[in-house]
């Protein structure tokens, strides 16, 4: 598979495409006006603990509060963890220990799934919950030793959305290009990705030597043929790094930032480009000369691979791919056979909706069905990528019976997820032939930052009709007439609703000025939205809307 990195450079945002033999795959979007807070560390001051929500809120200095979930704090504050009937109490601490009766591989193949989302953009490692270690059958509780006022530092594992501030955790991690410190574990964790068991054992007696287990370790895939000298840099870099956050815990006294993590390109560059990426266009020499210092420092040997891009044709639209860009802003995705596919998304999660197509080869309509599913998978899969969709995601398939055909679509569902570097978890149709998919949650969604909520429409995505408008007109006059003795008014509103107002053999607004007895100078104004009006008095010659306006609020 080719894959390829193209960066364009924009006044007002810098757009990143990561391309699989030649069609979009991942796509993001940096833009100056959104701050960037996932992988920040922060001194924050417990403001909130709520027991019942198992969480706590934390002031780290920005407007709003940030989220700390209790499953996200460390053993520094030996939190404890009671099953169901409360008999079984038992650390993270002692899960953790290979003192406890577990042997060592064991242990290690624990810490290796609990940070197997490190290679996400920016991921935390994240422990086993513990209702998935009682097989679902409980939700645990959780007690926690720190107290109201008190400082913690936290990194921020989750970019805020929707009325909701960032999320936060107090496992702090730094990533560097192929190593990750750890300051709260001790053990040297290798990423799932590297399959290789002669690698993983490579690359962890190698992360022994380096680190002589001072911090914890996590073995990123781009480490996969590294040698000594590049995991003794990246160490070396990253301990600096935790020399200086210590340094500022120590001084600090209020809430603050204590790192920032790099730019979103700068953290593609060090994350993503690895062996399997082709080559990095760059169409901006100030990137192209960022891009070029970092890979210096750390990896010299694919300084080759990395492109500035002259020409004059806009870089996106050279590689063809501005048009599946646009896609991504769209309702509706047209499948190879007619059929569709229609996104929606509410505040607690996204729909998907399968519409069928024109299929009529098939000798049954189950076939139809399956057929127009089967394309609906590939295209579902790649479009939760592309638009970094997050949460609850339902998907509405096209009935299908045969339990066959159910099983495949969900075996085919996952296996092209396995693409996808966010944690995503896939389960089997439900007999409404209802999909239900939960994707880890990092960044905004590529529509929550390129788009905002309609001032018209205010998120319904839906708006007044003309009669609706007019109502509301003349709901106005009626409270004018019962309070005012003034008969000429000036009426503005916006061009289409003129002219339903002057449309017919007898128009609306003659018959508003023969019910009420007044005389209106309709004025067209396409400053104002399709819902708006405004009246003025031409006796006193100044707006009065807001004046008479109560009636039509109530």
């Amino acid at each position: 598979m080719k894959k390829e990195i193209l960066i364009s450079s924009e006044i007002n945002e810098i757009r990143i495409a990561i391309t699989e033999d030649g069609h979009l795959a991942e796509y993001f979007v940096e833009l100056p006006d959104q701050e960037k807070y996932v992988g920040n560390i922060y001194l924050g001051r417990i403001i909130r603990i709520l027991p019942s929500l198992n969480a706590a809120f934390v002031d780290i200095g920005l407007k709003q509060n940030a989220f700390l979930h209790f499953s996200d704090i460390d053993e520094r504050f030996k939190y404890v963890l009671w099953d169901e009937d409360e008999k079984e109490i038992t650390t993270l601490e002692k899960d953790l220990n290979p003192d406890n009766g577990k042997s060592e591989r064991s242990v290690i193949n624990e810490i290796d799934e609990l940070i197997e989302n490190l290679d996400n953009q920016n991921g935390k490692p994240k422990r086993k919950s513990r209702k998935s270690q009682q097989n679902n059958q409980s939700i645990p509780t959780y007690k926690i030793q720190f107290k109201e006022n008190q400082l913690v530092p936290v990194q921020v594992v989750r970019e805020p959305f929707s009325n909701k501030g960032v999320k936060v955790t107090t496992r702090i991690s730094l990533p560097g290009r192929y190593l990750v410190l750890v300051p709260d574990f001790n053990i040297i964790g290798v990423s799932r990705k590297i399959t290789s068991l002669n690698e993983r054992k490579r690359l962890r007696a190698l992360a022994e030597k380096v680190t002589s287990k001072e911090f914890g370790c996590i073995i990123r895939t781009a480490a996969i043929g590294c040698d000594e000298e590049d995991f003794e840099t990246d160490w070396r870099k990253l301990k600096e790094q935790w020399s200086r956050i210590q340094r500022k815990i120590s001084n600090a006294k209020e809430p603050g930032l204590l790192h920032k993590d790099m730019t979103l390109t700068t953290s593609i560059i060090r994350d993503l480009f690895r062996n399997d990426v082709d080559r990095v266009v760059v169409d901006s020499k100030k990137l192209y000369k960022e891009i070029a210092e970092y890979l210096e420092d750390y990896s010299p040997e694919f300084l080759g691979k990395v492109e500035l891009y002259k020409d004059k044709i806009p870089l996106f639209d050279y590689y063809q791919i501005e048009k599946e860009i646009e896609q991504t802003k769209q309702r509706k995705v047209l499948l190879p056979s007619g059929g569709s596919i229609i996104i929606d998304q509410t505040e607690a999660m996204f729909i998907i909706d399968v519409n069928s197509g024109k299929l009529t080869k098939e000798a049954t309509q189950e076939e139809n069905a399956f057929k127009t599913n089967m394309e609906a998978v590939v295209e579902i899969a790649r479009q939760i990528r592309l638009r970094d969709l997050s949460g609850i995601i339902i998907v509405d398939f096209i009935d299908v019976h045969d339990p066959i055909h159910k099983k495949k679509i969900y075996t085919e569902m996952r296996r092209h997820l396995k693409r996808d570097r966010a944690k995503t978890v896939v389960f089997p149709l439900t007999e409404l032939s209802l999909m239900q998919i939960t994707r880890q949650r990092i960044n905004l969604n590529i529509s929550e930052k390129v788009t905002e909520i309609c001032p018209l429409c205010r998120g319904t995505g839906r708006i007044p009709t003309k009669a609706e408008v007019l109502t509301q007109i003349e709901r106005w006059l009626k409270n004018f007439k019962s309070k005012s003795k003034e008969f000429r008014l000036k009426l503005y509103v916006h061009p289409h609703i003129a002219n339903y107002l002057t449309s017919g053999t007898i128009s609306r607004l003659v018959k508003l000025m023969l019910k009420y007895f007044v005389r209106l100078k309709l004025i067209s104004d396409d400053k104002l939205q399709l819902d708006q009006f405004r009246f003025e008095s031409m006796k006193q010659s100044k707006d009065i809307t807001l004046e008479y306006l109560e009636a039509t609020n109530e």
